[in-house]
């Protein structure tokens, strides 16, 4: 029997180029199919009532109420909420890309499956940051038409450049929480108080300078708080800036780090212990 070959076809580069399309399968249409099954609000009543209704009501709310303390004008207040407005779809969105795997039973199919971990479950919050995006525009759609928000149309471009990077990082966050859904019981809570969190020190509704020195420290570290800032700075016609978007991404990049580092960790805990599906 002749003796077997070994294959060096995986490093060549069409074994590379397989691979990645691979990868790139695995992170579209697995993100796709995940996002339909483990996404809650995905019918139409629930999609509209709660992540357009919902960020519309709010953005309504937060103009009113400073107009009525002075707080800061009506610009302030339209941008800021046109940026967290994605958190309500990348913050729980996240979570529950993790979270509904264990609650559903389907969690030990996912993690017994070879794939590499990091494509499977970025491809899982990507969904999110598009789904962020597009509750953005709509708020932002709405502030303009409903309150008379003006934007210079040069701003335009860099002004959706901002909002993608919020959403990025705004999903990296939630994946982050969702990696808590291996190891707590009731992550849902978790991701309660992060949005009361990002509502709160991101900027978004607070003015900065109001806070605390502790608390400024704290928003510096949260996604959308350099997005809120970038934001008001272009509508103003500052110009797009660039260090406010690189701070945005790369906050969502130590978010992304920090998911995988905990979906492996507490993986590897779960695995040790028998308790992957374990509510």
């Amino acid at each position: 029997m002749p003796a077997r070959t070994p294959d060096t076809d995986s490093g060549s580069a069409p074994g590379r180029c397989r691979r990645t399309v691979s990868a790139l399968r695995l992170v579209v249409i697995g993100g796709a199919l995940s996002y339909r099954a483990l996404f809650n609000w995905t019918t139409p009543p629930m999609f509209i009532g709660t992540l357009l209704v919902g960020p519309l009501l709010q953005l309504l709310f937060f103009v009113f109420l400073g107009r009525q303390l002075q707080v800061a004008d009506d610009r302030f207040y339209l941008l800021g909420n046109a940026v967290i407005s994605a958190s309500t779809a990348c913050v729980y969105g996240g979570t529950m890309a993790v979270a509904n795997e264990r609650r559903y039973g389907t969690l030990g199919a996912v993690l017994l499956s070879p794939r590499n971990r990091a494509p499977l479950w970025f491809g899982r919050a990507l969904p999110y940051v598009l789904n962020g995006l597009v509750i953005s525009v709509f708020t932002l759609c709405a502030a303009c038409l409903l309150l008379g928000l003006r934007i210079p149309v040069g701003a335009l471009p860099g002004l959706g450049a901002v909002l993608l990077a919020a959403a990025a990082g705004c999903s990296a966050f939630g994946l982050a929480l969702g990696a808590l859904g291996l190891r707590f019981r009731d992550v849902f809570l978790v991701s309660n108080v992060a949005s009361s969190v990002l509502l709160l020190l991101t900027g978004a509704n607070v003015p900065r300078e109001t806070l605390p020195a502790w608390m400024r420290a704290v928003g510096d570290v949260l996604p959308l708080t350099h997005a809120a800032d970038a934001a008001r700075q272009l509508s103003a016609g500052g110009g797009l800036d660039g260090r406010g978007i690189a701070a945005e991404l790369l906050t969502g990049a130590g978010y992304a780090l920090l998911a995988v580092v905990l979906l492996a960790l507490f993986e590897r805990g779960s695995r040790r212990r028998a308790t992957l599906d374990v509510m």
